[in-house]
């Protein structure tokens, strides 16, 4: 960052100081004055600059870091420093899933949602998904066949295949969207698995309806997709869960 982009920077006001050094970050980079892979100056040099105390400053860039915005890294030099990241962090699937452990959304539309961002996927997979895409979806299903995977590891590759679908759509914003909407209630649904009176019986069903998903996914029949999505998530609620599980 050059002399004369530190010299820009405000000093903050003496209220909620942490958050008037976030909003002066944010409003870099909603102008495009901070962009992935910038350097904020030294904690000393921007602490200065900001007009706070250096703890102020360490205690919003931890937010940030908390929220994946940021990667602060000990020591100097070119390796060191608070670097911008230009990927999606953790941040979002955090806050996500202590907003639904706080009972913040219903899950009737915690569910919707799912729905409607998952019917958006399929449609769109089923265009624009590859070879490739095809080979990583049937892999994932292969290793949901092996016998010796508890719950816990079934639904983690169950999420895995519902985000590789999302991945295949070519849109990363929907994919991250999906693996942080999936991460976020998959406790609960560990918990539903578990208490099935047998898991792997409904497991058998699951991977069934997974295989015939790809297999509308490769034909290029997005409706047909659709469909089967449809039938595939009402059948597990149907199974005398709870759906606010």
């Amino acid at each position: 960052m050059s002399s004369a982009a530190y010299s820009s920077w405000e000093p903050a006001r003496k209220v909620r100081t942490y958050e008037q050094v976030m909003a002066q970050i944010e409003q870099r980079i909603l102008d495009g004055r901070l962009a992935p892979g910038d350097r904020l100056p030294s904690e000393r040099e921007f602490a200065q600059l900001l007009g706070v105390s250096r703890p102020s400053l360490r205690e919003a860039l931890r937010v940030l870091e908390a929220l994946g915005v940021v990667d602060v890294r000990p020591g100097r030099g070119p390796d060191g420093g608070t670097v911008f990241l230009g990927h999606p962090g953790t941040g979002f699937s955090m806050l996500l899933k202590m907003q639904l452990a706080l009972g913040h959304f219903d899950p009737t539309e915690v569910l919707r949602t799912r729905l409607t961002l998952e019917e958006w996927a399929m449609r769109e997979a089923a265009r624009h998904a590859t070879e490739d895409d095809h080979l990583a979806l049937r892999a994932i299903l292969d290793q949901m066949d092996s016998p010796h995977l508890t719950a816990r590891d079934f639904n983690g590759l169950d999420t895995e295949f519902h985000v590789r679908i999302a991945e295949a759509t070519g849109n990363s914003l929907a994919a991250h969207l999906m693996g942080s909407l999936r991460t976020a209630i998959q406790r609960q649904m560990i918990e539903a698995y578990e208490q099935l009176d047998d898991w792997r019986l409904t497991s058998r069903r699951v991977r069934s309806e997974h295989r015939a998903i790809l297999q509308a996914i490769e034909n290029r029949d997005g409706q047909r997709a659709v469909e089967l999505l449809h039938g595939h998530i009402s059948d597990f609620y149907e199974l005398g869960e709870d759906p606010r599980a």
